[in-house]
């Protein structure tokens, strides 16, 4: 089986090469992937049609396009889109993402979205462990007071804990130190993860969905 898996960045494009040999054994055994990372979600065109060049590689604005191209090249078994919530309400944000593809890919190969919610970082505080291992130092009391899944500011909350200063620390040097920041956790937590423990119930989502995508492509 051969994915094409779309995320919103680099950082996150990052641990989702980290994570993906979890979920699915080593690339080559049974499963191949790529990953490719946009430069920002953006937002769905109106009128589901492209507003920006495909050149500034903003994720929803060329989501229509790019599932159908995908749609149309040879070997590629299915399409996963790996997104942030931000603050859009998820299950509305799910239902628009999904219409997209019913009514403006005819050629769409099968598709999987998958939203952190809020943040991708999210996903780190469900698995506290693999922090703490990353960053021994980090503020315990932080990581225990998230909500998880919560819409709190993630990647700010993440810094409190970990970073030297906090996030406001981060935000008064400023870009790009943020998405900076967001490469060394990706690079750091990921490979700590233990994908069969995490508390995130959008990670849980992602991982149960790959796992029944698999068992839908390889058939019975």
């Amino acid at each position: 089986m051969h994915l094409e898996v779309l995320v919103e960045d680099s950082s996150g494009k990052k641990l989702l090469e980290i994570l993906l040999p979890k979920f699915l054994g080593e690339p080559g055994n049974q499963h191949t992937w790529r990953v490719h990372p946009y430069k920002g979600i953006g937002k769905l065109p109106k009128g589901l049609k492209p507003s920006t060049a495909p050149r500034k590689r903003i994720l929803l604005d060329q989501l229509p396009r790019v599932i159908e191209g995908l749609g149309k090249s040879p070997g590629v078994d299915a399409v996963v889109v790996v997104l942030d919530s931000d603050r859009e309400d998820c299950s509305a944000f799910l239902r628009q993402l999904l219409e997209l593809v019913e009514s403006k890919c005819p050629s769409a190969p099968t598709t999987m979205f998958r939203i952190a919610i809020e943040e991708m970082e999210a996903w780190y505080f469900g698995d506290q462990d693999a922090v703490l291992s990353a960053y021994p130092k980090a503020r315990r009391e932080v990581l225990n007071g998230y909500q998880q899944d919560s819409v709190c500011g993630t990647w700010e909350l993440l810094a409190d804990a970990i970073y030297p200063g906090g996030s406001q620390a981060v935000k008064k040097v400023g870009w790009p130190l943020p998405g900076q920041l967001k490469h060394e956790w990706a690079g750091h937590i990921g490979p700590f993860m233990n994908i069969e423990a995490n508390a995130s119930p959008s990670f849980g989502k992602l991982r149960d969905g790959l796992a029944k995508l698999v068992r839908s492509l390889q058939g019975p």
